[in-house]
């Protein structure tokens, strides 16, 4: 079992895996800093001077900030939201997508064409398919079904 367990870590894919998490995690801790410093003092200033917790609305009148709609922080966490995935996008799937090109395995690629049944309506056969996996109809040269005739 043990043995097992180490073959799995040992894996590329595996220790590849880790280390785009932990680079992942270091930029998380770079992004979040960019939006608490930068992001959100923008997004206070928009407000237009007046002094508040935030750009938002006050629900309740005295209700304190349990009450408060914090419009800028949903920003803020719409904009770390993009910069994060962009970061991991262009610093770990591009790499990534490259080299196992060069080792000519497809990652990340279009899905492959399927055709519908007409019977059944499942959308996931091979268009080289003669018959549907689900329902068994017989299936025409165009995807569409022809009549189905139980074996003698």
């Amino acid at each position: 079992m043990l043995k097992g367990f180490k073959n799995f870590l040992m894996r590329g894919d595996v220790i590849i895996v880790a280390v785009g998490l932990v680079v992942a995690l270091a930029f998380s801790t770079l992004i979040s800093a960019f939006t608490t410093n930068i992001i959100n003092p923008l997004i206070a200033a928009a407000q237009g001077g007046k002094s508040g917790p935030g750009l938002g609305w006050q629900l309740v009148s005295g209700g304190g900030d349990g009450t408060f709609l914090n419009l800028g922080a949903f920003i803020s966490a719409i904009i770390y939201f993009i910069i994060f995935m962009a970061v991991v996008y262009f610093l770990i799937v591009v790499p990534y997508k490259s080299v196992m090109a060069r080792q000519g395995k497809v990652v990340f690629g279009d899905p492959a064409p399927t055709k519908a049944c007409t019977e059944c309506l499942s959308d996931d056969l091979d268009p080289a398919a003669t018959r549907c996996k689900h329902c068994g109809a017989a299936q025409g040269a165009t995807g569409q079904h022809s009549a189905v005739t139980p074996p003698a």
